[in-house]
């Protein structure tokens, strides 16, 4: 801890009894009594996900190197003795062989390599013997926990730079700089900066850039996507969960490119489209994205993805693009990418995609579609990494503040059929017919005897991803209600007219092996509770508490604002992209609230 000398330095002094000290990880924080700074006690999941997830990258980035390096040695050796068999084979123009690989030289036997350019376009300071330690860039930084809890606990970053734009938020992140010691002193520095003007002024200089902001991160795609290294990873959260899942679908194509849909897969469609904005950022710069980890927790969505440069291979965006047609009558829904590829000879071209992709009315309930996107319909996650970052939890569990969270949705990630876009819900399905629900084991079974694919999903309990078309699945369902008979239905509902077709498949629905996951066979907890009440976002800084924000504080919160005098407000706020809590779930600043507001809202309470 820093002692009261340390608390003096450059000028700044303060008073740990105005104080309130939050420890997280092995990271410390000053809580100032004043709502000045965001910090949110929720968001604990989401930084320990990502500190597992820097782990795994610095791991990863080791090893490829590693091969990098291996390869380069091989082809050295391999090099000399082509020349001698072809002296003229290889003709080097501005530092590339005739075949388009890179040249590199080896400093210590002076000879050089021709290795292909995308062997080592994926590490800083390619061609070089020594790995550099990654540079960590926390764009939106407010208290600065992220950044302390990355510099403490992530061995091998070698720097974190913290911005803010927030004066008070700057200086609350150098207090809490200097409070964690010597190693948050030597490894993180702050700075009062936009984080777009930055990002752009230092392109393709961190390993890792980190966008945590308050609500929508589209504004800061098109700097971040610059900023990071070719081969570095982004880290990204979107909690304007209300845009993405359709609410206000206009405003999402606005802001990220894409039409939302309403539908019990709305979360993991927010997902894709917010792979998809950042994709269609990065494209514009002959850059693409490899998503390594895709989760929705909580009351936001967070994306990790890798950059590459490759003009090549930003080619292939518009195969890994959907557009998505969804019935408004019943569950049915159809993916139509938006381009395809055709060989010939020995080369492949781009093309638009084949449509339309559905007729004009639904096949199975004869209502009309809507359509959406266009959404990331390739994988959205690498299950390599998802299997080595659940085995780095689960050896290093003291560590992680989150660990049962954490390790529950890693683990549902696990079994995820990753080549799945969306996902079913089966008791909508059932809804859509009025028929009993047959209970999941019994569905996964019938899907898996018929031929298919099946798996759960992290986004929903309730969720089934499958291979299956939807003439199969709707099957599956008249085989179930012809021994389980529903009530009659007018003749023009969605369910009817599904139910009046005579069904091609007859389901089987003997248990199947595979109809239980692992984890479900092994009674793993995959879907874990709120650890206490008002779990959730919490208010921007700098907002005044009034009692209509009962169902976001609670309402201890209400009660300790009515039982201090005005102005003793103890509403703290710690930065890192969260609204601090008092320990007890409250959150409160005693500030009273004004009279024209205060009456209309006891009109609306009577």
């Amino acid at each position: 801890m820093a002692g009261d000398d340390e608390k003096k330095q450059n000028g700044t002094s303060f008073d740990l009894n105005d104080f309130t000290i939050i420890k997280e990880g092995d990271a410390e924080i000053l809580m100032h009594a004043k709502n000045e700074v965001f910090y949110n006690n929720s968001q604990v999941n989401n930084r320990d996900m990502s500190i597992a997830v820097l782990r795994t990258f610095i791991s990863q980035r080791k090893q490829e190197h590693d091969a990098m390096l291996a390869r380069r040695t091989k082809a050295g050796n391999k090099a000399p003795n082509a020349k001698a068999e072809n002296p003229g084979d290889s003709v080097q123009h501005n530092g590339e062989s005739n075949d388009g690989s890179e040249v590199l030289k080896d400093a210590s036997h002076g000879e050089s390599s021709s290795i292909p350019v995308e062997q080592t376009k994926n590490l800083r300071g390619k061609g070089r013997e020594e790995l550099k330690p990654p540079r960590v860039l926390e764009a939106l930084s407010a208290s600065g926990l992220r950044a302390l809890r990355y510099a403490r606990e992530v061995e091998g970053i070698s720097q974190v730079v913290a911005l803010d734009n927030d004066k008070a938020s700057v200086e609350a992140c150098r207090r809490n700089i200097k409070f964690n010691g010597s190693v948050a002193c030597s490894k993180v520095e702050s700075h009062l900066a936009d984080a777009r003007v930055y990002m752009l002024t230092h392109p393709n200089e961190f390993d890792v850039v980190d966008l945590d902001p308050y609500g929508a991160p589209s504004v800061f795609l098109d700097s971040a996507v610059q900023s990071v290294a070719d081969g570095g990873i982004l880290m990204c959260t979107a909690t304007d969960m209300a845009v993405l899942c359709a609410a206000n679908g206009e405003v999402c194509y606005s802001k990220y490119g894409s039409y939302p849909l309403r539908g019990k897969y709305c979360h993991e469609m927010a997902l894709r489209i917010l792979l998809a904005s950042i994709e269609s950022h990065a494209n514009r710069y002959k850059r693409y994205i490899v998503p390594v980890l895709s989760v929705q927790m909580d009351f936001y969505v967070r994306v990790f993805v890798r950059i590459y440069t490759s003009a090549s291979d930003v080619k292939n965006t518009p195969l890994k693009l959907s557009y998505v047609y969804q019935c408004i009558g019943c569950d049915s829904f159809h993916l139509q990418t938006v381009g395809r590829t055709v060989s010939k000879d020995k080369s492949v071209r781009c093309l638009p995609g084949f449509g339309p992709a559905v007729p004009q009315e639904c096949s199975d309930c004869g209502k009309k579609f809507n359509m959406g996107g266009p959404i990331w319909s390739a994988p959205i996650h690498d299950q390599e990494w998802v299997a080595a970052m659940l085995a780095n939890v689960k050896s290093m569990k003291e560590r992680y503040p989150a660990y049962e969270r954490i390790s529950a949705v890693l683990t549902t990630v696990s079994e995820e059929l990753p080549d799945i876009p969306l996902f079913l819900s089966l008791h909508n399905l059932c809804a859509t017919l009025k028929c009993t629900s047959p209970s999941a084991v019994i569905f996964r079974s019938a899907v898996i005897n018929a031929g298919y694919r099946i798996s759960g999903t992290h986004v929903n309990p309730l969720g089934l991803k499958t291979d299956a078309p939807m003439n199969v699945i709707w099957d599956i369902m008249r085989c179930w209600v012809r021994n389980h008979p529903v009530k009659a239905q007018p003749s023009d509902q969605s369910g009817s007219v599904i139910l009046a077709k005579e069904p091609v498949l007859q389901a089987n629905f003997a248990r199947a092996v595979a109809s239980l996951s692992q984890a479900q066979a092994k009674k793993v907890a995959r879907f874990l509770p709120n650890p206490e009440r008002n779990w959730g976002p919490k208010l921007r800084a700098g907002r005044q508490i009034t009692s209509k924000h009962v169902s976001l504080l609670g309402p201890k919160a209400l009660n300790a604002m009515n039982n201090h005098e005005i102005g003793e407000g103890s509403n703290h706020e710690n930065g890192d992209g969260s609204n601090h809590e008092n320990g007890d779930g409250s959150n409160h600043e005693d500030v009273e609230e004004p009279a024209a507001k205060r009456k209309k809202t006891e009109e609306s309470d009577s």
